[in-house]
């Protein structure tokens, strides 16, 4: 027997709780590519627009940095435009900060969205998985008590077999799952504490440029 040919008489034993846990396991798995392409994407998108940025800030281009992320859909971008847009009135830093926290505020949700699914899904997946076991094994002694003695151990066995293969996929699906919640979680974060450093960054320049100003003056 090939590995095609286990696998399809491994879903076959499952019995019907197998349906429920391979449309939980594809909702999850849409989830998880969804979220990965959109994190690193976000994540390429703030690093190439703070590298177009950066050298501006440094010199005090502010109008040319507006431009840059007024154009721009990063969260970064964004994040700089809410600052840029309170420099329009006098404020101290603190100021800055609440303005470009706000913005923090809206774009970090996003960022966050969907990924506690899978989590999610994990826990459900493994208690589908053990809903099927007991079924199939109260399914299971009900057949052995109306059959002949001699029989019965074989029957207990093959029931038992086939109970536990819910359980079996269930854990094979839930595992993998949870590796990919905290990759993805770890990811988000990753991308969250560059916003927060290029924030700091931001007002930092914004600090000095408004320093040096009021010293010529």
């Amino acid at each position: 027997m090939n590995a095609f040919q286990t696998a399809v008489k491994f879903f076959q034993d499952c019995g019907l709780f197998i349906y429920p846990s391979i449309l939980i396991m594809a909702m999850g798995l849409a989830i998880a590519i969804e979220r990965f392409t959109i994190l690193s994407r976000a994540r390429s998108e703030n690093r190439k627009v703070w590298a177009q940025v950066l050298p501006m800030l440094q010199q005090g281009q502010f109008k040319e940095v507006h431009r840059v992320t007024e154009k721009s859909d990063a969260a970064i971008g964004k994040i700089v435009s809410y600052g840029l847009a309170r420099m329009q009135s006098p404020g101290r830093r603190e100021d800055l900060d609440a303005a470009m926290e706000e913005g923090m505020m809206e774009i970090v949700p996003r960022l966050e969205k969907r990924t506690h699914y899978i989590a999610t899904f994990a826990n459900v997946i493994t208690l589908v998985g053990l809903l099927g076991t007991i079924i199939g094994l109260i399914k299971g002694f009900t057949a052995v008590a109306q059959v002949n003695p001699a029989e019965k151990a074989e029957m207990l066995s093959a029931s038992i077999s086939i109970a536990m293969n819910n359980t079996a996929f269930a854990l094979m699906v839930a595992i993998p799952f949870l590796l990919i919640h905290s990759f993805l979680q770890s990811k988000t974060a990753e991308i969250v504490d560059g916003l927060e450093a290029a924030k700091i960054s931001f007002l930092n320049h914004v600090q000095r440029i408004r320093a040096e100003q009021s010293a010529t003056k």
